[in-house]
């Protein structure tokens, strides 16, 4: 994959069980107890205040895969700590 390519903005759209969809850019993804998560930020939310939606992303193959919803709550309280030590982090390196 090229710099250029890395650059570029993805997005996916993340479909609630009320059967709306949201367009989100990947901010990041992150490999946490052997599994992949993506944070995504809903489109047009990006300012102080932003929520981040946290999913799992499973892999199908090379080529394929999807994002789904982190059912186990101890999971996910897992993954947000996780995610916030990173955050802590960027603050202290000044970032």
């Amino acid at each position: 994959m090229s710099e250029e390519q890395n650059e570029e903005q993805q997005y996916v759209e993340v479909l609630w069980e009320d059967g709306s969809v949201i367009k989100c850019e990947i901010y990041d993804v992150i490999d946490f107890e052997n599994k992949t998560y993506a944070l995504l930020i809903p489109l047009g939310e990006e300012d102080d205040d932003t929520e981040v939606i946290v999913m799992e992303y499973v892999e199908e193959d090379e080529d394929n895969g999807y994002f789904k919803s982190i059912e186990d709550e101890d999971e996910f309280n897992r993954v947000c700590e996780y995610v916030q030590t990173l955050e802590d982090e960027d603050i202290d390196d000044g970032e």
